[in-house]
């Protein structure tokens, strides 16, 4: 997914233009963290007081001049329109979010807003459209079967869930002025692999399959996340 957003940022932003970077619930800080290292002015928001400070943990062992770039807000990104003025970034990231929100459309529509024009809104959801893949390759059969006609689901850490579809968040970015530019897959054929497990394969090969099945149709439709990437007009 890094590998993707800097081909979009890269093919939008002039070569070595500080970026200003809207993380919402950026988690323990992975993408915030990596754009401060690459020179980007980085806002963080996050509302998990025990991943804020793993965050801010993080950003205490690096340079100074990378502690500078990155600051650190506690809040909802629901309420984007309390901490930020209209168009104040050039990049917004929320990856990992949509699947907990109940109603992700007013929360999209102010992730839109803080976009300055010609600014990048980068989503990582859950594929709505490939939800009996997983149960399905795991010999769960029922679940394969109930999952064709819904978007809910049960995640990894045991909560119920939602996903979204590709035409839907496709419909809803060209309504709130950030119509879908790129999209790709993300986790094609390791969202299987057992949490913490070792990769026996060489990893550069290994990303290099999944970065090229991302892209290619039909693999990416099927992987178990979408990465959207809409610009603003």
């Amino acid at each position: 997914m890094a590998r993707q957003l800097d081909e979009q940022i890269v093919g939008r932003f002039p070569v070595g233009q500080r970026l200003r970077v809207l993380d919402v619930g950026m988690g323990q800080g992975t993408q915030a963290l990596r754009l401060a290292r690459a020179g980007h002015q980085v806002t963080g928001l996050e509302q998990d007081p025990k991943m804020i400070a793993v965050a801010r943990e993080s950003l205490a062992g690096e340079p100074e001049g990378i502690r500078e770039r990155m600051r650190i807000i506690e809040g909802d990104g629901r309420d984007t329109g309390v901490h930020f003025l209209p168009g104040s970034f050039d990049v917004v990231l929320c990856h990992g979010v949509l699947m907990y929100v109940e109603e992700p459309d007013p929360l999209l529509a102010g992730l839109a807003r803080m976009l300055a024009p010609g600014g990048l809104l980068s989503l990582l959801v859950r594929n709505g459209d490939a939800l009996a893949v997983r149960p399905g390759l795991s010999g769960d059969w029922a679940g394969a079967l109930a999952a064709f006609d819904t978007t809910a689901y049960r995640n990894r850490l045991g909560l119920d869930v939602r996903a979204d579809r590709l035409k839907d968040l496709t419909a809803t970015l060209a309504g709130i002025g950030a119509p879908l530019h790129a999209w790709y897959g993300v986790r094609v054929f390791t969202d299987t692999a057992a949490d913490g497990a070792e990769v026996a394969a060489d990893v550069e090969t290994l990303l290099a399959v999944e970065e090229k099945a991302g892209r290619t149709d039909p693999y990416r439709g099927v992987a178990a996340l979408l990465h959207l990437c809409g610009v603003r007009g």
